[in-house]
């Protein structure tokens, strides 16, 4: 038993190096590739305050912000699929499949237009508010539909059908529009990093970074909630607070992302599985850590592809999580299957 524990113990320090060298690397490389290629160098003088004048703009206002917003959305997207797969004790639940994504995104869509009529436009404060608003509202509406449909495959169904509504209504409002203004969420609304700003890049890291500092200190009572909600009580666990404080945070981390980059798939449920694979250690004191480097590197990591596969054009980043993505979601499949 103790030499498990070493050989476990072991393993988890070379997966958490490898992941936290891997995001330094993504994140260089983001700020020095592009359509104008920068070195390493002069990336890392730019940062510093250092170099020329286009370069400073290219990295600090242009790269540096995407890569920042890229980093923290993929660490995010990672920790709302592992609260939800948690909650609802289902390893293909996440925020792009039951609906949540699509609830912020059409909460902000539908706010756009009200304001872009008004003749205004909305803040960040008030994206994410509204955004956050969504996406609470649709978990809400599929914890209705968990209290009358106890099969989980049933449940996901109604998720995938209230998503369904959700991108119907908000493509709806978007065409519906005609404001030139409003029409350019098109690509926004499948998902994308660019255009990202300092201030936004600033106040996303922020609410992330607070709400996965609360998602890790319910470490404990997360792990007694997963082996059982009588075992959890028994242990002195609220499991009905616990429960509010899954789905707000998924809530929050979900509807943070789609208020700046959209919705994006997959993320949420490919990294938990590709997370449990690599560590063998399911306590979430190890897993939350380990889960947000690797949500950063997935979207880091389709970020980059996304805008230089078809350089200078860009690829939508949902086409690149999914390519990624559903390979991962079938070997799942067809394992818990084999179990």
């Amino acid at each position: 038993m103790k030499e498990r524990r070493t050989g476990r113990g072991i393993r988890t320090i070379l997966v958490y190096a490898v992941l936290m060298t891997g995001t330094l690397l993504f994140f260089f490389l983001s700020v020095s590739m592009g359509t104008g290629k920068i070195s390493w160098q002069k990336a890392l003088q730019a940062l510093a305050g250092h170099g020329d004048p286009d370069t400073l703009t290219i990295v600090t206002m242009i790269r540096a912000p995407r890569a920042i917003l890229a980093l923290v959305s993929g660490g995010a997207l990672a920790l709302s699929g592992y609260l939800l797969q948690t909650f609802f004790r289902n390893p293909i639940a996440g925020p792009y499949v039951l609906g949540i994504s699509s609830g912020a995104r059409m909460a902000v869509a539908m706010a756009m237009v009200v304001t872009v009529i008004r003749g205004g436009m909305l803040s960040s404060a008030e994206m994410v508010t509204v955004s956050f608003l969504g996406a609470f509202l649709s978990t809400g509406v599929i914890l209705l539909f968990s209290l009358k449909i106890r099969r989980m495959s049933v449940l996901l169904v109604a998720g995938i059908m209230v998503s369904y509504i959700c991108s119907a209504v908000t493509d709806f409002v978007i065409n519906l529009s005609g404001d030139s203004s409003v029409i350019s969420m098109h690509g926004w609304s499948q998902g994308s990093f660019s255009g990202a700003s300092g201030s936004e890049a600033l106040i996303s890291s922020v609410i992330i970074a607070v709400s996965a500092i609360c998602v890790f200190l319910c470490s404990k009572p997360l792990w007694a909630y997963m082996s059982g909600e009588e075992y959890a009580r028994s242990v002195g666990v609220s499991v009905r607070g616990l429960q509010l404080v899954l789905i707000t945070q998924s809530s929050v981390l979900a509807g943070t992302v789609t208020a700046f980059a959209g919705p994006v798939s997959f993320v949420g449920i490919a990294t938990p599985f590709l997370v449990r694979g690599m560590l063998k250690d399911h306590r979430p004191v190890v897993m939350v850590p380990a889960l947000f480097l690797t949500g950063a590197l997935y979207t880091m990591g389709a970020d980059l592809l996304s805008r230089t596969v078809i350089a200078p054009d860009e690829l939508s980043l949902s086409t690149v999580t999914a390519f990624a993505g559903v390979p991962v979601v079938l070997i799942m499949l067809v394992r818990n299957r084999a179990g």
